[in-house]
């Protein structure tokens, strides 16, 4: 209990009673008029949440799907307003216009899914069936967006930090009680191979959620692509490896994950410096980093493509990688068969 465990408390009461009126059907879930599977979670930030959201749409569109992933798009510069991030070809935004994670998506995908930015995503999913003849959909961060109906909720759990400290916002970093992983379908276990103890955390998920499949993910980096190259639109990660000590900087959710990704993959860091999450990079914030590196005798920047979306008109004082990040769930053949056994009961 802290000073601010009183909010959570008032933040638990509310979520509460609006789960309430879904679960007794006093408000309405929303069909979208086509497939619809939710990935989400229960605790704010920092899951793994998005290359999830990747894998399960790239998994969708290899089976033939024409998929739209339907996002609120944090941290963009006009929250209100419908944008099209990707037309299932093309990116079409940038992340000010359409956010940091829609871009990054629609990257990682290659632009071959339908993004759209909205917070009404019941709206946006009948403008997308209308303009781009979508045959189903990903909600991204849809596990509280209830009045969207799915025929799939997966939530993802971080293995480093499940719960959140035990409390809801703002006293910790619950979203709503973990006793409401009941209403999910399927859990997957996140940096799963950062797991402190796998078969404990599995078992208490299990208290929490005795139905749903429980699955894992596990992620690692797969190469670094120099940032000219990244911004060009370029795919293929050209190095395998950095040129000297490196300073990491990201603004994530959970920082700390991505360093120790990157000492594990043998990168040897002079420093590292967090930021927010979301961040908004400006040059005054790329010169703190060139001196902060410059002071710790490194020889290149390490960044993430959540973060280097961002970067356009940025310079830096050392060449800059991205590290491009690879996830996978396991069992393989599990997951790929309880998502595609969704969309088809569903149809």
């Amino acid at each position: 209990m802290n000073a601010l465990s009183p909010f959570g408390w008032a933040y638990a009461a509310g979520a509460g009673l609006r789960n309430a009126l879904y679960d007794r059907g006093w408000l309405a879930a929303h069909d979208l008029g086509a497939p619809a599977i939710s990935i989400g979670n229960i605790t704010a930030g920092g899951t793994g949440k998005t290359p999830v959201v990747a894998l399960v749409a790239g998994l969708l569109i290899e089976n033939g799907e024409r998929v739209c992933i339907l996002t609120r798009g944090y941290g963009r510069r006009e929250p209100a307003k419908r944008v099209v991030v990707s037309d299932g070809s093309s990116i079409l935004a940038d992340a000010e216009t359409g956010g940091d994670e829609p871009v990054e998506l629609a990257r990682r995908l290659g632009g071959k899914a339908v993004i759209v930015t909205d917070r009404d995503r019941v709206a946006a999913a009948k403008f997308a069936r209308s303009e781009f003849g979508v045959t189903c959909f990903v909600l991204d961060d849809g596990f509280q967006h209830r009045r969207a109906a799915r025929g799939l909720d997966i939530v993802c759990i971080d293995a480093t930090d499940p719960f959140g400290g035990g409390e809801l916002l703002p006293a910790g970093r619950l979203r709503e009680s973990p006793a409401n992983l009941r209403r999910a379908d399927a859990v997957i276990i996140t940096k799963a191979e950062a797991a402190a103890d796998l078969a404990k955390l599995e078992q208490e998920i299990r208290r929490f959620a005795p139905e749903a499949e429980i699955f894992r993910a596990e992620s690692g980096i797969s190469g670094f692509t120099e940032l000219s190259a990244f911004l060009a639109g370029e795919n293929v990660s050209s190095n395998r490896e950095l040129p000297g000590p490196a300073f990491a900087f990201c603004g994530l959710g959970n920082p700390s994950h991505f360093f120790k990704t990157l000492v594990e993959a043998g990168i040897e860091l002079a420093g590292t410096r967090a930021f927010r999450d979301h961040q908004r990079y400006t040059q005054a914030e790329a010169e703190l980093l060139n001196e902060a590196a410059k002071n710790a005798r490194a020889t290149a920047f390490v960044t993430t493509a959540k973060d280097a979306v961002k970067f356009q008109n940025l310079s830096f004082g050392l060449p800059c990688f991205v590290a491009e990040l690879g996830t996978a769930a396991f069992p393989a053949d599990a997951f790929q068969a309880h998502v595609l056994k969704a969309v088809r009961e569903n149809r």
